[in-house]
């Protein structure tokens, strides 16, 4: 069940640069789950008013709506939000006016994912790794979140006052630390060519490409190195993959000490769940756990990649719940 009950219908969206993921949220449970192309409207209240037409087709009351969110792959930051990857631009105020929403909540994408964790239940989520940290980590304590996709987002959750609360940072560009020897050859590549190397600058689409293209000298787009990976195992793109995770299992492991993630560290982004039993087999859980004398604070971490196809839309409905009980 998700975080409230509701007589009435709450739409909830989930913004990318590419799809306008929607849903309804009716009696705690999202129902119409619809995703349009936002290419394919000019603006985003267009979208909506498409959206809410064809929930309205299907027999659901969208004209009893009041109370709407948005998360959005956008830092959200005042009132206007400028999409830095498509070319919508909206004031939040006047969409609220313009719709007659009595709420109207638009938070960054990321935030609403860190959100949904606490809410997660067991199907939308595989644990990764066994033994001590197998369990389902420490009720009431902070959550950690990263997530590897077109950049990488480090967030997580903390409870005060009894309310869990979302936090804002810039993680993934904290720098690299390379600990194999075919880390450091690809810490001094980038290093050339970039100056200061985040994780993000390995931890990402193009960090991926990044790293087949030191290790094996071949140029090959980020879906090209998983597919052969996968399907033929060559051994180069085997091997890419093979970094890739070994250093997210690193950076996991320090994100979990920074915060203090004894309620569990959590996988999201576009990446890992395509890559199967290259990520389950890989590294990750034995670099995550390998921090010296903090190994063994480190394995009683459970360590989970969300499979829940739109987790953001959880814990978007998480915050709207708190902002209209509020």
């Amino acid at each position: 069940m998700y975080p409230t009950l509701s007589p009435a219908p709450r739409l909830l969206a989930d913004i990318g640069g590419t799809n306008a993921r929607f849903a309804l949220q009716v009696d705690g449970q999202f129902v119409a789950v619809d995703a349009l192309a936002c290419a394919d409207y000019p603006n985003l209240g267009a979208a909506i008013d498409a959206y809410l037409a064809r929930a309205a087709a299907l027999g659901f009351a969208t004209h009893a709506i009041r109370h709407v969110a948005i998360a959005i792959a956008n830092p959200v930051e005042d009132d206007l939000v400028r999409m830095t990857n498509h070319y919508w631009s909206f004031s939040a105020a006047r969409l609220r006016a313009e719709r007659q929403f009595q709420t109207l909540l638009v938070v960054n994408d990321f935030a609403a994912l860190a959100m949904s964790l606490p809410y997660l239940r067991p199907e939308q989520r595989e644990r990764i790794g066994t033994g001590p940290g197998g369990g389902a980590g420490l009720s009431g304590r902070p959550i950690g979140l990263i997530g590897p996709g077109t950049g990488l987002g480090v967030s997580g959750a903390v409870q005060a006052g009894g309310h869990w609360m979302a936090l804002a940072g810039e993680g993934g560009h904290a720098s690299f630390a390379p600990n194999t020897d075919d880390e450091i050859v690809l810490l001094q590549a980038l290093k050339r060519e970039f100056g200061h190397v985040s994780a993000e600058r390995v931890l990402s689409g193009a960090g991926l490409e990044m790293i087949h293209r030191t290790l094996a000298g071949e140029h090959l787009d980020a879906a090209s190195i998983t597919g052969r990976a996968l399907g033929s195992r060559d051994a180069a793109c085997v091997r890419t993959i093979g970094c890739f995770c070994g250093v997210l299992g690193s950076v996991a492991g320090n994100v979990a000490l920074t915060l203090g993630a004894t309620g569990g560290m959590y996988i999201g982004g576009g990446i890992v769940p395509r890559l199967g039993k290259l990520f389950t087999q890989s590294t990750f859980r034995q670099r995550f756990e390998d921090k010296g004398r903090l190994a063994p604070y480190l394995a009683r971490i459970p360590t989970w990649l969300i499979t829940e196809q739109f987790p953001a839309l959880v814990g978007v409905a998480a915050m709207l719940a708190e902002k209209v009980k509020d």
